[in-house]
């Protein structure tokens, strides 16, 4: 701590400095600071200097007004350096960085300036005049990739009237100008499947992806954008605004009476509903579920598939909060699978939600995802419906236990336990794998004691393919607590060889795990001159693999003999 407030005043002092200059040189010197602290990825040499060059609100950039690196780094008493390796530019160190984030009062205005900086420059003509249907040497406009991502986060970050006015410039010519396809290519990548039947990306989605409510509220009056228009993936603005959060956004384009909340994407099949309830976004998902939608119920037995005409009548729009994906996941699964608890209550409060539903491609109910990535809670929630079958297995056999098992989640391994439904012992169909015998292979102490507490739990089944039982797993990978527990069990050989003729002592003799190797040598009935199926014996492997004190323990017991 000593050490960080004394780093911290001889910065001031430095930041003192650079003010003492005055006029330009002072002026560069703490644009530089504020742009390396406050960027949202490090910078390029040619990038910094570009952006320093911008004035706000001018129509050009002039290459005279361009400062060098040099200058720039003059300027800068030393706090800044060129990481020449990745030709960007640094601060001398990390907590550097801290304080200048923990001292807002240094800049003014720090992401409003930013985000006005990208605005202005790419308002300027000599960037609309770049078509998006040709190629152009960028090198020339090194601060566009900048500027086109991250442009909306600084202003979401910092809103400004001027922002808006610029951003509403900006967008109002979007749909051709070249920021559209830097944008697209850095939130999408490489898509697997281009949807040809409308724009590629428009400024609607543009700030809908963004998520800045005041100027979405302009673009949406405007009425120049159809609210449901589908860009290049089938994504409409209410899609991108619920994926990443933007629950504002979400209120605003709910509100338009053509809105069509029920549309999903043409690459991955999911609603604005879906996309919320899977990235954790549970204020989005209430507005989604609010009293104004409803789900396909009656309607759809009385009116069929006329959707809008139904809401028409009833003033209402359509919100399945059980459609599925292109995997057949519901957004009850998603939440489920991501740990997003308060969503799943969300959800598990409506009527008209199955609670249930096995996904398409591994038939994994909500309750396997939520037992497979650890979600204790969403466990407890979903044991507590009388229609979850806590013991439902996958397409490959593999129950919500296996999955918990595999993955060492002592505490879902509990509550499953705690079903009478449960087989704790339930091979998968893929490979004839038990829980325990996946529990023991991946070291997890705490599950392999709670399945070896049950009566119906076989210690010592081997697999299928490869003959080995939990405890000869469990000494090859050197799980040393687990080969404890194991031997403990009178039902467990400690001699029992795999189809290879490989005992536990072999394989931990041949993997070095000497520990295990003391282990097994205590016991009477292991015999350490038994060999595998090609006569090679504990100490042949030891001594092939170059474990010498596992060579020297079996040596000491005058057990050698030749293979």
């Amino acid at each position: 701590m000593k050490n960080s407030v004394d780093l911290g005043g001889a910065y001031e002092v430095m930041v003192e400095r650079i003010k003492a200059e005055g006029g330009e040189k002072a002026r560069l010197g703490m644009a530089v600071l504020m742009w390396i602290s406050h960027s949202r990825r490090p910078l390029g040499v040619d990038e910094i200097c570009h952006a320093i060059a911008i004035r706000i609100g001018s129509n050009d950039l002039h290459n005279d007004d361009t400062p060098t690196i040099s200058t720039l780094l003059d300027c800068c008493q030393g706090l800044v350096t060129v990481d020449k390796g990745a030709s960007t530019v640094r601060l001398i160190h990390f907590t550097l960085q801290e304080h200048l984030r923990t001292h807002p009062d240094l800049f003014d205005r720090a992401h409003a300036t930013i985000a006005e900086t990208c605005l202005t420059y790419l308002n300027f003509q000599t960037v609309k005049d770049l078509s998006t249907g040709k190629f152009h040497d960028l090198r020339d406009t090194p601060f566009l990739e900048y500027s086109s991502l991250y442009w909306g986060i600084h202003m979401r970050m910092e809103f400004s009237d001027r922002a808006k006015t610029m951003a509403l410039e900006l967008l109002c010519q979007f749909d051709s100008h070249i920021s559209a396809k830097s944008l697209w290519k850095s939130v999408n990548g490489e898509p697997p499947f281009l949807y040809y039947g409308s724009e590629p990306f428009s400024a609607l989605h543009c700030i809908s992806y963004f998520g800045i409510p005041e100027v979405a509220n302009t673009l949406i009056d405007m009425n120049r954008w159809d609210v449901n228009l589908r860009d290049s993936l089938g994504m409409t603005p209410l899609i991108w605004a619920a994926r990443y959060g933007h629950e504002e956004v979400v209120g605003l384009l709910l509100r338009k009476n053509n809105i069509r909340p029920e549309q999903r994407d043409v690459v991955y099949f999911r609603t604005g509903l879906s996309w919320a309830a899977g990235n954790g976004h549970e204020g989005v998902v209430n507005l989604f579920l609010g009293p104004g939608f409803v789900n396909p119920g009656s309607i759809v037995r009385r009116w069929g598939s006329a959707r809008r005409l139904a809401g028409l009548l009833f003033g209402r729009r359509y919100v399945n909060p059980d459609s599925l994906c292109s995997a057949s996941q519901t957004p009850l699964s998603w939440a489920a699978r991501n740990g997003h608890e308060g969503i799943v209550k969300l959800l598990l409060e409506r009527n008209d939600v199955n609670p249930d539903i096995p996904d398409k491609l591994q038939g994994q109910t909500p309750l396997s995802w939520a037992a497979r990535n650890g979600h204790e809670g969403i466990v407890k929630l979903l044991l507590e419906r009388k229609e979850v079958d806590p013991d439902s297995s996958s397409k490959f056999g593999q129950t919500p236990l296996w999955r918990a098992a595999e993955k060492g989640h002592e505490g879902v391994v509990r509550l499953l336990l705690g079903r009478e439904e449960v087989n704790p012992d339930a091979p998968d169909t893929e490979y004839g794998l038990r829980p325990l015998w996946r529990a023991a292979g991946r070291g997890h102490e705490g599950v392999v004691k709670l399945l070896l507490g049950r009566k119906d739990v076989n210690p010592d089944a081997p697999d299928p393919k490869y003959g080995q039982t939990p405890l000869s797993l469990a000494a090859e990978n050197g799980h040393e607590g687990i080969v404890r527990l194991l031997l403990e069990r009178k039902d467990v050989n400690p001699e029992s060889s795999s189809k290879s003729g490989a005992t536990p002592l072999w394989s931990a003799a041949a993997t070095g795990h000497e520990g295990i190797v003391k282990l097994l040598l205590e016991r009477e009935e292991v015999d350490p001159n038994n060999s595998n199926y090609y006569g090679q014996t504990p100490l042949w492997a030891a001594a092939e693999n170059r474990h010498n004190r596992i060579v020297e323990l079996l040596k000491a017991r005058h057990l050698w003999r030749a293979p």
